[in-house]
């Protein structure tokens, strides 16, 4: 009967126009009312639900896979605190930003704090008084809701590999009692590695549109700062190399470079050469993978580029790092003083391009190693790898957006209910170069492009909506794409 009525009402509103009588038309809208029918929005499946089934389906572990992986050397207990909370009970009140290359006193540490909060950015300083630190650490302990998790880069990816129980991993940095207590009990820790104090980090961090004064965070971040002697000399690097003969590891992670940038030209200079030296006799079949993190010196960066990179197979970053890399060396667009927004596509594919061309093994005389780069930025992510040096990047980068997805909102798998899409829809293959345009199709969530010997894989991140908990989310990214990663080992290195 329902739909005999709504048929009539159909049926005289179409009389109504043919006659034109639009008092017709109001009359029988008014008494009749027509039956809903639901938009195609409504009806179907959201892009984040989409994109979510399409990573279950499609996210594959390649058909040979690591199996003994050595994690070192920067390992330390991260003390989780809000930002904003702390500077407050310290008796410090809200100011202007100004960044700091190095943190002398509290005045320094809020400044700095606000500079990245304002731009939603993440950073990491060495602070260089230590009896400052020590009262600083001391109020984070206290202040309420403090939490103490594993620290530095690579304990946090020696804990993400470790949750695969067919991989043995390794992890060389100064352990004290309590991480040791904290760490997986399938991680092997050296007893050269075991300290008797923890060396501690403080995480600051603030939420999405959180405020202090008049300074505004765009989106959720962390501010670290630390006193950390040990890491920032990298002083377990030489135990970390000689380690290797007994574990004989089929790869190596190496981070902490980052940490020698707070010691000083001179320091960090006879370091490096020395770091230089034991990356060196790590033996040329075993691949390592370099994890970058925050730095403000560019002397300092461009030597790890001219030194570091052509020595590793693969390196991880983000946009901050990505753009002060290209500001270090000229490359392109390190005009940007920095990101607008979202990284440009275009922008990220070119300077990922030069790095490759530059320092890694895209021309197949040069003697460099490096042949992988894992890019991840809050909305999307990027492998840019050399043509016929690895396989199954598709795979592997979807992995990292989607640990990035769940691990943000403090779950193990993506609850789309709670994450959004950011990442743009549709861009450019480059912004300098004649380019493609290309976009993202959610059923099948990887772009690919070419760009002469350099294969270019791009992902969105479903964006958590609430993060519970950002510090990490690089290292994790990064380890779960190494684990999806396989690297052809019939390339002559």
């Amino acid at each position: 009967m329902w739909t005999k009525a709504s048929v009539a009402a159909l049926l005289a509103l179409a009389l109504g126009y043919l006659y034109n009588s639009p008092q017709l038309q109001v009359q029988i809208i008014q008494y009749v009312p027509l039956p809903h029918f639901p938009s195609q929005s409504q009806s179907a499946e959201s892009l984040e639900q989409v994109i979510s089934a399409a990573w279950g389906t499609l996210i594959t572990l390649p058909t040979q896979q690591w199996s003994r992986v050595a994690v070192g050397v920067n390992a330390c207990l991260d003390v989780v605190v809000s930002g904003v909370g702390l500077l407050q009970a310290l008796a410090m009140d809200p100011g202007n930003g100004l960044d700091h290359a190095v943190l002398h006193t509290k005045q320094d540490l809020k400044e700095a704090f606000i500079h990245y909060m304002q731009r939603g950015a993440a950073a990491e300083r060495f602070f260089s008084d230590s009896e400052v630190f020590q009262k600083i650490a001391r109020a984070a302990i206290e202040y309420p809701g403090a939490k103490l998790y594993v620290g530095g880069n690579a304990a946090l990816i020696g804990q993400k590999l470790a949750t695969y129980p067919d991989l043995v991993v390794l992890l060389c940095g100064p352990v004290g009692p309590k991480l040791h207590e904290l760490l997986d009990e399938q991680i092997v820790v050296p007893p050269h590695s075991l300290n008797e104090i923890d060396q501690y980090h403080l995480i600051l961090e603030y939420k999405a549109g959180e405020e202090w004064g008049s300074t505004l965070a765009p989106q959720a971040n962390r501010f670290i700062f630390s006193h950390d002697v040990s890491n920032a000399k990298m002083s377990l690097l030489e135990t970390f190399v000689a380690s290797l003969d007994d574990f004989q590891p089929d790869l190596v992670v190496l981070s902490g470079l980052h940490m020698m940038e707070g010691q000083g030209r001179e320091l960090w200079e006879a370091r490096l050469k020395e770091a230089v030296a034991s990356i060196s006799d790590i033996r040329k079949d075993v691949p390592i993978h370099l994890e970058l993190a925050s730095m403000t010196d560019k002397d300092f960066m461009n030597s790890i580029m001219q030194e570091v990179m052509p020595r590793v197979r693969s390196v991880g970053l983000n946009e901050q790092e990505l753009l002060f890399l290209s500001q270090a060396s000229n490359g392109p667009h390190s005009d940007l003083t920095s990101w607008r927004g979202i990284p440009d596509v275009g922008q990220v594919s070119d300077i990922l391009l030069w790095i490759l061309e530059t320092y890694g093994r895209s021309d197949p005389s040069s003697e460099a190693d490096l042949t992988r780069i894992h890019f991840h930025t809050l909305a999307y992510h990027v492998l840019a790898t050399v043509d016929n040096y690895w396989e199954n990047q598709a795979a592997a980068v979807m992995a990292g957006a989607r640990v990035a997805s769940s691990q943000a909102c403090g779950l193990k798998d993506v609850d789309v209910s709670k994450v959004e899409l950011k990442a743009p829809l549709q861009f450019q293959s480059s912004y300098t170069e004649p380019h493609q345009k290309l976009s993202i199709n959610p059923k099948e969530p990887v772009t690919v492009w070419q760009r002469r010997n350099v294969t270019f894989h791009l992902t969105p991140v479903l964006v958590c909506k609430q993060p519970l908990r950002t510090v990490g989310l690089g290292d994790a990214i990064s380890a779960e794409g190494l684990v999806y990663s396989h690297l052809l080992s019939h390339q002559p290195f």
